[in-house]
């Protein structure tokens, strides 16, 4: 029988996307909290970085037939649940285009907007250049705002009820997370009507309410909602 486990953080934008596609795809999970803040970090223990030696989350564990199949970075697991669980909602479009501007968009995401807000640049900026929480909000904001500008460009041209069309992406499991992020950080987001119009869509479904990282296990109680 499969067993899958998520090795996540619940306000990590990157396992909320995991959350999210496992959730989209009805896949049933073991939630093992890594908190990125305790100790230190908890990422950065030899247990874990012996699981994933990024040292990041989210991780999946994949159990069949007494084999462990280990799988990081949001974007690998996204497309590893796809081909793992061909007979649940596919993620990713069969045609070869539409596969490519979803992959596209994601990494518009994943590697031109996130990366530069995660906690590991901040804190790489502040111990090493001794960036002030202003300017490190600058830094947020302008990386940021550049990401969602080139996203909403693409939704003009592609976009329906979701990213690309009338049925949920991988695309929306990356745009959600992202806009969590962006109003985390308070970075205006009045001038992306697509985004907001989808996100909103988005956020009524059950799939995404459930991955929300205020209802996770290890939210803290001043932030959980029901």
């Amino acid at each position: 029988m499969d067993k899958l486990a998520l090795y996540n953080y619940f306000r990590s934008s990157t396992s909320y996307r995991a959350r999210i596609a496992l959730e989209v795809k009805k896949l049933p999970f073991d939630y093992k909290p890594i908190h990125l803040l305790n100790n230190g970090g908890e990422q950065h223990s030899a247990e874990y970085h012996a699981l994933n030696p990024m040292g990041g989350v989210p991780t999946l564990v994949h159990e069949m037939n007494g084999k462990k199949n280990v799988i990081g970075q949001s974007m690998a697991i996204c497309e590893y649940l796809d081909e793992a669980f061909p007979q649940s909602y596919q993620l990713f479009p069969k045609d070869p285009y539409k596969k490519a501007l979803v992959k596209q968009f994601c990494e518009n995401i994943n590697a031109d907007t996130h990366a530069y807000g995660n906690l590991r640049t901040l804190q790489y900026l502040e111990k090493n250049f001794g960036a002030t929480e202003e300017q490190k909000t600058k830094w947020i904001h302008y990386f940021i705002t550049a990401g969602l500008t080139a996203c909403e460009k693409m939704l003009e041209k592609h976009s329906g009820s979701f990213c690309f069309g009338d049925e949920i992406t991988a695309a929306d499991l990356f745009l959600v997370p992202q806009i969590f992020t962006s109003q985390r950080f308070k970075v205006p987001l009045e001038a992306f009507p697509y985004i907001n119009k989808i996100v909103n869509h988005c956020s009524s479904i059950d799939a995404f309410k459930k991955a929300h990282p205020f209802r996770q296990v290890d939210t803290p109680e001043d932030l959980r909602i029901s």
